[in-house]
């Protein structure tokens, strides 16, 4: 059940479980809740069921039993932006989205220019996509769902295509986002070094959160595993 209300939990999961098909099982009760405002991590080695997770939150999966509670409206960044951006350009990408929104022109050309802002790539709005680095493609991925006013970002491992620097640069950059605008991001990642940027992480194994908390405390604990 996917239920829109205001609480200060913005994602809230409860006792979720989910199956392929095949009867092969992926989440067994996982449970956690990410605190509205705050920049959050989805930890877990491949199988674990993160991003599993992540596109049951968005609704592009339907659990087979449990509860999920989203308090505002969603955006999703995948791992490979080529899949979300369809336009020729960068501003018609984010006025794309827009569509269905009813909007004045003025309206739209305002929500393009003020997301763009938001990432700091108000000069690319007339760049062609395929000019783009995969770092500005993540970005105007971002400022596509700041457009339409998403207040929950989802992110599926945003930097695993792009190098370090472009890395770091995306990772800090959401964290300002979250900051200045008072939004919720949960960001799936296996770089340890990402959890610097933090407020809490959860740590996912064979479909269920066995620890969270502190960033720091649990990246420790990683690098002692490793």
């Amino acid at each position: 059940m996917l239920t829109d209300r205001s609480i200060t939990t913005a994602i809230s999961v409860r006792d979720l479980n989910f199956a392929w098909a095949s009867g092969e099982p992926v989440l067994d009760r996982c449970t956690l809740s990410v605190p509205k405002g705050e920049f959050w991590m989805l930890l877990g080695t491949n199988g674990s069921g993160k991003s599993t997770l992540l596109r049951l939150l968005a609704g592009l999966l339907k659990p087979t039993s449990g509860d999920i509670e989203i308090g505002d409206r969603l955006g999703f960044v995948f791992q490979n932006p080529d899949h979300q951006l369809v336009m020729p350009t960068v501003g018609a990408d984010i006025a794309f989205g827009l569509v269905s929104e009813n909007l004045s022109f003025q309206e739209t050309q305002q929500r393009v220019e003020e997301s763009l802002s938001a990432v700091n790539l108000s000069q690319m709005i007339r760049r062609p996509i395929y000019a783009l680095s995969g770092g500005q493609k993540q970005r105007i991925a971002i400022a596509g769902a700041i457009a339409r006013h998403a207040e929950v970002l989802l992110l599926d491992e945003p930097t695993a295509l792009l190098d370090g620097e472009n890395q770091t640069e995306l990772v800090a950059s959401v964290r300002e986002l979250v900051k200045q605008k008072n939004l919720t991001a949960l960001w799936v990642t296996h770089r340890l070094n990402e959890l610097d940027y933090a407020d809490g992480a959860f740590l996912l194994e064979r479909g269920k959160v066995v620890d969270k908390g502190d960033p720091m405390r649990l990246k420790q604990l990683l690098l002692e595993r490793s």
